[in-house]
């Protein structure tokens, strides 16, 4: 991978991973279209890397947030910041089930399987649609609706199907408001993602070759700026229900991705 590469494929996971296009999908695009040849263990690793690097600037938008759930626990009692950690990790679970045991299958997925993205992406655009119409709510989230959630964070593993996208579309249609929903959207993902890069290093299922570690460092760069900036794009568009729009360049998209894989 030259550093051209890393580069774009870092700006486009930078960009949709908040924005509810599928930045799994999106990546499996642009790797067939960049023409990829890494096996699927590797370009999941790289995948990785790239959402690690999101993960990072999700903490920088709402390091606020983020300090404020930090001095709660400390507290040690309940409070407003425990009951918002004990949600996190509620949301966590289905992920973390499907993940340890389908794991395998998973990285399949992540192999140029450009036809499953196509189907996927029109899923998002489905989900976003039905969101866009939804009423808007001063609900928040409760521990029901976390586990709910935490169901779409799983099936949005599979690349095509956007993970702030199903998030944020089911917590809409459970009735919670924009804001929160986004907040709690983007903050649900980081301990996965964490724990993710955590588990594989420990158990060498990430293997750094000396000539990846550049291109990674850049793609890792380009996504980390990129998605500062789409976080905090994405915050204004859910308040503003701006969702149909999404949903009207997912499905484009999937159609192309169907008609492409159909023809190669």
């Amino acid at each position: 991978m030259d550093y051209i590469e890393a580069i774009v494929l870092g700006i486009i996971q930078g960009l949709t991973e908040f924005l509810p296009v599928s930045s799994s999908g999106h990546l499996e695009l642009a790797k067939a279209i960049l023409g990829d040849t890494s096996v699927p263990e590797e370009s999941l690793t790289f995948t990785v890397v790239l959402h690690f690097a999101t993960a990072l600037s999700t903490l920088v938008v709402f390091r606020k947030e983020v300090a404020e759930i930090f001095k709660g626990l400390f507290q040690f009692k309940w409070n407003d910041e425990t009951e918002f950690s004990l949600k996190i990790i509620a949301s966590m679970i289905p992920a973390v089930v499907i993940g340890l045991l389908f794991e395998k299958e998973l990285e399949s997925f992540f192999g140029g399987q450009i036809l499953l993205v196509g189907f996927m992406l029109l899923v998002t655009a489905l989900l976003l649609l039905l969101a866009d119409k939804a009423k808007k709510t001063d609900k928040k989230v409760s521990f029901t609706n976390a586990v709910i959630i935490g169901i779409s964070q799983a099936i949005a593993m599979l690349p095509g199907i956007s993970r702030s996208g199903a998030t944020i579309s089911t917590s809409v249609l459970l009735g919670v408001d924009r804001n929160k929903a986004a907040r709690f959207s983007f903050l649900m993902v980081v301990p996965l993602i964490v724990g993710k890069i955590a588990k594989d290093l420990l158990s060498g299922d990430i293997n750094f070759k000396s000539a990846e570690i550049l291109p990674m460092s850049v793609g890792f760069l380009a996504a980390f700026i990129a998605g500062l900036f789409a976080c905090t794009w994405m915050i204004s568009l859910v308040k503003k229900s701006k969702l149909s729009y999404f949903a009207i360049y997912c499905a484009v998209v999937g159609v192309v991705a169907i008609g492409y894989s159909l023809m190669n």
